[in-house]
């Protein structure tokens, strides 16, 4: 349960605000912004002299204790959230999965369930659309308007599992565009793709990195220009997970230019490395395997670019964490898993707690993106786009006391070999050694005080599903 608590001498940031003053946090909410706020003695006091105060991190895409063909994420929502927290992130929003025979409201039931046990920051959740019909439709229409789940994922990729197909797609566009909610999809051409990746397979070719060269970024491109005339037809917003490719962003690009509501999130993953790691048949590589792939350097360019002009919209993590070595932590059917065959290593990679950290210290140190505008985009623009602001992703009276106090001059190597340096389950980073300046200092949600310094603060269960607005409308 929070306390009252004041912040004092903090610099406040916001998407659009920076200024030093106090906070008063009340009942778990802002109750008041000013300078030199008066308090009595009873009132705990946290003194952010010298630190940046941001609103808690929202990240719109991470997996856990997700279940994706033979293999499970080894993050649950216990590790997922308390790693979500020492990086700055106090709301995720996760998926709900409607597996065949089940529907979409049995699935929000389910994975309510896990996050409820184990969630220690606040969380929503997408649900996963495998297959449409009108009682689906029927679920999907209950859940925008009386259980506060807006979004929807559908894959245009994984030919028999979760791949949909255009009609199914266009079905649920058309109804959610008519009832607030919307669409997010994976797009690539999964037809295609499931034919490259048979025939490197029959020409001997196993080693990871074939896993890139059997998904192109010619075939993101397409996939992502179907899904955008999809939605146009539909008359529907659209948004686009982990985009990656040129190919895919200049059909984002030209989209946006005609007025039409399309909205797109890339990774950490896609802004910092390239192609160039698939460099040989070593089974190491597999920590890269993650769908999209890593492209080329110019696409990197290119998305940051697209991310200081609003032609992106937000960074989200896909937190999608399996292990590298199997057994660890009773994690089975890991990345291991696909040591003789490409096409069975669990696709994804962890970041949760890093992404907060390596924007900053990439993006903003360096000159690309402004302090304001890396706000928005790990905070206030996820919020806004999925139904969750004003009450996360701001600091605005009555707003929830999600904040992050942040060390800008602090140095620190990102590792997950160490306890202090990881706190999740996934026992490699893509960032191991790297060197950045900035570090979390102190977490609250919702006025309890969670991460301070080293030590965690925070328990299983005491994360709250929240219950979100209309999506798209941003």
């Amino acid at each position: 349960m929070s306390t009252t608590t004041l912040i004092r001498h903090g610099r406040i940031v916001t998407a659009v605000d920076d200024y030093h003053a106090d906070l008063l946090i009340e009942d778990g909410r802002i109750a008041a912004i000013g300078r030199q706020l008066n308090v009595g003695p009873e009132v705990r006091v946290i003194d952010a002299t010298g630190l940046m105060v941001f609103p808690g991190g929202v990240d719109c895409h991470t997996h856990l204790e997700n279940t994706f063909g033979d293999s499970t994420t080894c993050d649950d929502f216990e590790s997922g959230t308390r790693a979500a927290a020492f990086g700055g992130t106090t709301t995720i929003i996760d998926f709900a999965f409607q597996n065949q025979g089940t529907s979409p409201m049995d699935a929000i039931t389910r994975a309510q369930a896990k996050a409820e046990a184990g969630a220690s920051i606040d969380y929503g959740f997408h649900v996963i659309v495998t297959h449409v019909d009108d009682a689906v439709l029927g679920d999907m229409r209950h859940a925008i308007r009386h259980e506060g789940v807006s979004s929807f994922k559908m894959f245009m990729a994984y030919l028999g599992t979760v791949m949909v197909d255009d009609a199914a797609i266009f079905r649920a566009m058309r109804m959610v565009g008519e009832h607030g909610g919307m669409i997010a999809l994976h797009a690539e051409n999964g037809t295609v793709i499931d034919l490259l990746i048979r025939e490197a397979l029959a020409q001997g070719h196993t080693s990871p990195r074939y896993h890139a060269l059997t998904r192109p970024s010619i075939l993101e491109g397409e996939a992502t220009h179907r899904g955008i005339k999809l939605a146009e037809l539909a008359q529907a917003p659209v948004y686009f997970v982990h985009l990656s490719a040129k190919e895919a962003l200049a059909h984002v690009i030209e989209a946006r230019d005609s007025g039409i509501p399309v909205f797109a999130e890339t990774c950490p993953h896609y802004l910092f490395f390239d192609e160039s790691v698939y460099d040989s048949d070593d089974f190491s590589l597999a920590k890269y395997v993650m769908s999209p792939p890593l492209r080329s350097r110019e696409a990197q360019d290119a998305l940051w670019t697209a991310l200081k002009t609003d032609d992106l919209q937000l960074v989200s993590t896909d937190h999608c964490p399996f292990c590298m070595k199997e057994g660890h932590m009773g994690r089975v059917r890991q990345k291991m898993y696909g040591q003789d065959d490409f096409s069975k290593i669990p696709n994804g990679a962890p970041g949760i707690e890093t992404r907060m950290t390596v924007i900053y210290d990439g993006g903003v140190r360096t000159g690309r993106i402004s302090l304001n505008r890396f706000v928005e985009l790990t905070a206030t623009a996820p919020a806004k786009l999925f139904g969750l602001f004003p009450r996360k992703g701001t600091i605005a009276v009555g707003s929830d006391a999600d904040l992050v106090l942040f060390d800008p001059q602090a140095e620190q190597v990102l590792t997950a070999h160490t306890h202090d340096g990881n706190h999740g389950n996934c026992d490699y980073s893509l960032f191991e050694g790297r060197h950045v300046h900035g570090k979390v200092r102190k977490v609250l949600s919702r006025g309890d005080l969670i991460v301070d310094e080293k030590a965690w603060l925070g328990t299983p269960g005491r994360g709250q599903f929240v219950r979100r607005g209309e999506a798209g409308g941003f």
